[in-house]
């Protein structure tokens, strides 16, 4: 069962849309704060030769994603670089796997992938949005680091073990 609600990503894509740069670069400092290492996989994009440009589709993804957190009112633990590294190496695992499959059984296991992904909502918008940023975008070497780190983001969000207790939309994680 998804734990952020579709009306909790509606609320975290408007919001994040109507935000100007300060309000963009404040919400920046929150995640730092809160979710530091979620926030570390952004900032290493520049030393892996990733432009500002497409840095910039990162974190508008990892902004969305935090608001979408914070908008669902469940009380999110610190996502640690343990459970990043484990949801990288099982992402790029379900990839090399796919590999190896026909066309037919790729599809079918994409299909699986997303109908037993425990967050629909935050994975339909990122899919959706990832299509469209490489429509538009030079295709780049690093463009790889920076569909991983999406899709690391994604996968430690829907995966990562919540406490039991509810707080408010407006409150701290």
């Amino acid at each position: 069962m998804s734990r952020i609600s579709h009306d909790a990503m509606v609320q975290a894509i408007t919001q994040v849309r109507a935000m100007d740069s300060n309000q963009k670069e404040g919400l920046a400092y929150e995640i730092t704060r809160i979710q530091p290492h979620l926030f570390g996989s952004f900032l290493v994009q520049s030393r892996l030769g990733v432009s500002l440009e497409k840095m910039e589709f990162l974190l508008n993804i990892l902004c969305i994603s935090f608001q979408a957190m914070k908008a669902s009112g469940l009380a999110w633990p610190l996502i640690t670089e343990d459970d990043l590294d484990r949801q990288s190496q099982r992402f790029v695992a379900i990839v090399k796997f796919g590999y190896d499959l026909s066309e037919s059984l790729r599809h079918q296991s994409m299909q699986h992938y997303v109908a037993d992904h425990p967050e629909k909502d935050l994975l339909a918008y990122v899919q959706l949005e990832t299509a469209n940023w490489l429509k538009r975008i030079a295709p780049e070497e690093t463009d790889k680091y920076v569909l991983l780190a999406v899709w690391n983001i994604v996968n430690c969000v829907a995966y990562v073990p919540l406490k039991s207790h509810k707080i408010s939309a407006q409150g701290a994680q």
